[in-house]
């Protein structure tokens, strides 16, 4: 079979292109002919036989030196046309779309379509029915469903896309088109890595009816650590959507708790500033995986509608419990009182007490961390073996 991977990015750069290049990986090794379609980018790791790629876009670079881009990120010709290329060359069974939005533009599924490929996408956020992807008031910091309720043009007025008013209003009005334009109709079927995510999407009539929730796969994890190590742990993005001010809050009201920060990004001063914080920077491989099974437990503070996180899904394969916010598509993964804790997205005092709670009592913490290694989340080739039936079952329906 020959699958078609099409992504903005083909470097890594986050948890989609980690899902995309694994899933490209391991088809291969099934013996499986895989090319990719996105973004030039000297970065790039992988690509296509054609050689064409789209122009490299920058949607944060938007001023009036770009004067071309608001046309460019709604819908794109040129992505069109250099998409074009690769599938006459490649000539694929099946298109596998995953980010596309702004850079590559969802107009590139037209193209697709003409050769009467199936598309199956991979929403690794909710941007089909909510312009800012997040669901999330930035202001407020609260879920928000207005878009979805009362019509895009609420992403404009309340500044929803990075507080700028032309970015929201272009993201109001690539909403709007593809939703006039019935679009993601053209969809053959749509891989939600969680419950949460198929819910929100079916806000959207276009969407409904071709959607099937498949948590994403997990690597096996392995650390040599033996024994835990007596701190509280948060790796990730130091940002306000990840509910990094009410974790620092909480850690500052806790100075007989150690924790340990992996990560980094715009709060870290903020961060650093806390005494009983140990930040440790970004890391990875082994060394993350030896942080993680040291810990006690590790917190999830989101204060966004987090779709399927993988930090809770690492935690849990190396046995540590995590304490995560009531929000997005987290609590499906714990089970509260069983595999962790959960608590009020955004409430101090509720994060404060389930800290507290790990803390002070061991033994519960421990019993925790045994029930971790019950749990069982499909590796890739069990993934790829379901997406393999999606799309055989595709090809059959042509």
């Amino acid at each position: 079979m020959k699958i078609l991977l099409i992504n903005k990015y083909l470097y890594p750069k986050g948890g989609a292109e980690t899902y995309v290049f694994k899933l490209g990986a391991e088809l291969t090794a099934m013996g499986h002919e895989v090319e990719y379609f996105g973004m030039y980018d000297e970065k790039n790791v992988v690509g296509n036989c054609a050689e064409s790629y789209t122009e490299n876009i920058d949607f944060h670079k938007i001023s009036v030196s770009y004067l071309t881009y608001p046309f460019k990120i709604i819908y794109s010709f040129k992505s069109r046309k250099r998409l074009r290329k690769v599938l006459d060359n490649f000539k694929p069974d099946i298109a596998h779309i995953n980010n596309i939005n702004f850079q590559l533009t969802p107009s590139i599924i037209y193209e697709i379509k003409k050769d009467k490929i199936p598309v199956v996408y991979t929403a690794h956020d909710v941007q089909w029915v909510c312009p800012n992807h997040m669901l999330t008031n930035p202001k407020a910091m609260k879920l928000c469903r207005r878009c979805m309720e009362k019509g895009y043009i609420n992403c404009t007025l309340n500044r929803c896309i990075h507080g700028s008013m032309l970015r929201s209003f272009l993201g109001t009005v690539e909403a709007g088109l593809y939703r006039i334009l019935h679009t993601y109709r053209l969809v053959d079927k749509i891989i939600c890595p969680s419950k949460f995510i198929e819910n929100e999407l079916s806000a959207n009539p276009d969407i409904t009816g071709r959607t099937v929730v498949m948590h994403n796969f997990i690597e096996d994890k392995k650390s040599d650590s033996g024994k835990k190590g007596g701190y509280a742990l948060y790796f990730g993005r130091y940002s306000i959507e990840k509910g990094i001010r009410t974790l620092l809050k909480a850690a500052a009201d806790l100075p007989e708790v150690k924790f340990i920060f992996a990560g980094g990004g715009e709060l870290e001063k903020e961060v650093n500033s806390v005494l009983n914080i140990e930040n440790v920077g970004f890391k990875s491989g082994q060394e993350l995986n030896d942080l993680i099974a040291n810990a006690d437990f590790s917190i999830l503070p989101s204060e966004w509608g987090e779709n399927c996180p993988f930090s809770v899904m690492e935690a849990q394969t190396l046995r540590t419990p995590v304490i995560g916010a009531k929000i997005g598509g987290i609590p499906e993964l714990i089970d509260d009182g069983v595999t962790g804790l959960l608590f009020e997205s955004g409430s101090l005092e509720d994060l404060k007490s389930k800290i507290l709670m790990l803390h002070n009592d061991i033994d519960f913490c421990g019993k925790l961390s045994e029930n971790c290694g019950n749990i069982k989340y499909d590796k890739i080739e069990e993934y790829v073996s379901k997406l393999i039936k999606i799309y055989t079952d595709l090809l059959d329906g042509i």
